[in-house]
Formats: C-alpha cells, structure tokens, sequence
C-alpha cells in the first residue's frame, strides 16, 4: 500500500473492524465469506474482518499530480485458522501512471 501520497491533504484512509466471534455477522462478512468460499471451494466462517479503504488517493509524489486519483480496498480476514486478503479496485483497475514514479518495478499484489 505504498506510493500513495496523502501529505497535500488530498484523500483520505478508512478503516472497520468486524469482530463476528459469537455476534451476527453484518452483510459485508457474510459477503466476504461468500466470496472466499466460491473463489477457494471451501467452508470458511469469519471470526475477525478489517476492512481498509483508500478513497481518492494521489500517487507519490503528490506534488506532481493531486488531480488523477484512485480509490481501493484491502480485507483482511481470517477464521482463527487461516487467513486471506481480498484486493479490490476501482472498475478499470489501478489508474496511477506508472512510468511517472520513480521506480518503475511496479507491482500491484503482494507476495
């Protein structure tokens, strides 16, 4: 979640936390959870969900740049066992332009 660049005030991080052990799950888990089950054909109940949003975010360095932003989230999730992260994007993908920062070794994922 590196080379956005929020220091000209421009975006803004969200983040909620759902704690499902012994409480009803909201819509969002219940989603969560459907999707994890379809994508990897496996049970999976959620006892804890982060979700992280980044909303009109710029790319470093936002001194070049504020106009062109992008909005994604990350959610973490696990059933006490094992855990998965659900990386989403904007329709269209990553809209940053990638041969304006410094390193172009660019990766959108994690490993």
């Amino acid at each position: 979640w590196d080379n956005a660049d929020f220091s000209r005030g421009v975006g803004t991080t969200f983040y909620q936390e759902f704690s499902t052990l012994n409480t009803a799950k909201p819509p969002f888990v219940r989603d969560v959870e459907a999707k994890i089950r379809r994508y990897l054909r496996s049970s999976y109940s959620a006892v804890w969900t982060l979700k992280i949003t980044w909303e009109k975010a710029p790319v470093y360095a936002a001194w070049t740049d504020t106009r062109k932003t992008i909005m994604y989230q990350a959610v973490l999730t696990t059933d006490g066992f094992r855990s998965y992260i659900l990386m989403l994007y904007q329709d269209g993908g990553m809209q940053w332009d990638y041969t304006r920062l410094a390193s172009t070794n660019v990766l959108i994922g994690y490993t």
